[in-house]
């Protein structure tokens, strides 16, 4: 039995690994601001989005963003820079280095989300960071119950919202992400410094780009590398609102789906389906 469960979590891993190359750009940050360059002559902004190996060091993974930042501002891209928090320890100094850069070379920095008890000290992060004068953004789950009143914080403090349905349950209370999205979008429409639709399901993001228009907030629509885009695209061109594309690069890996495929063997056979056929999995925390 030990023998065969090591043989499935090699499969499982090998499949990920291999059907997750559809979501990044390439291993190298060359390769991001590459496809971001041809995103801008296609008329689309992007954002970068590091993606670090689990157990990287914060050290490396906080000079990796430095970088990216330092990149895209040579590249003179419409583009801001995703951060995960977690990935660098949490660490203020280290945080707080990225802000005055980016206020510095003129690039936005996000803040992406990861499980429900990461988001109070990331949130709390991003408000220390105010006075530095970056562009900040923040990253609101529509399955997360507490993010309604963390939609508050960024009108409060004019930070950018990227609202998505979100990877993650919250396991305090159940959510329809579906429902949960539009309460945020009713929530940030009319007050809010900016709103990131991010989300590639054709009928929300027309009911949550359309909310944000009627009441004159600033708005666009996000998605991601490696899912399909023709539809929803098509929806923000009738509704004349830009698009982003995020665009992962580093470490090619889905984040959670071993864990999940050894709880549902279904998503076992849906990876290795899409690893044979060369797809992105129908997975990830635009969806």
């Amino acid at each position: 039995m030990t023998i065969l469960r090591t043989t499935l979590r090699t499969l499982i891993d090998r499949a990920a690994r291999r059907a997750a190359r559809s979501y990044i750009a390439g291993p190298h940050l060359s390769d991001a601001i590459s496809f971001a360059q041809a995103l801008g002559r296609d008329g689309m902004s992007s954002t970068l989005g590091y993606w670090n190996e689990v157990g990287e060091d914060a050290a490396i993974v906080h000079g990796a963003y430095l970088s990216a930042i330092d990149a895209a501002a040579a590249a003179g891209l419409n583009t801001y820079i995703s951060i995960k928090a977690p990935a660098f320890s949490m660490s203020q100094p280290f945080a707080e280095a990225l802000a005055s850069r980016c206020r510095d070379r003129g690039i936005g920095l996000h803040f992406d989300s990861l499980g429900v008890e990461r988001q109070t000290e990331t949130f709390d992060m991003i408000e220390r960071l105010l006075p530095i004068g970056a562009t900040l953004g923040c990253t609101l789950p529509a399955r997360f119950a507490r993010s309604v009143d963390d939609a508050e914080r960024a009108v409060r403090h004019r930070v950018r919202a990227r609202v998505v349905k979100g990877q993650w349950d919250d396991p305090a209370q159940a959510i329809d992400p579906r429902v949960g999205y539009m309460s945020i979008i009713e929530r940030l429409a009319g007050r809010a410094a900016h709103v990131a639709v991010a989300t590639h399901d054709p009928e929300l993001a027309e009911g949550a780009l359309t909310t944000l228009a009627a009441r004159g907030t600033s708005s666009e629509l996000e998605l991601l590398l490696g899912l399909p885009v023709h539809r929803v695209r098509e929806i923000a061109r009738r509704l004349n609102v830009p698009v982003r594309m995020y665009v992962p690069y580093g470490y090619a890996w889905l984040p959670y789906a071993v864990s999940a495929a050894r709880k549902n063997p279904r998503i076992l056979f849906w990876i290795l389906e899409d690893a044979v056929r060369g797809r992105a999995p129908r997975a990830g925390h635009h969806t």
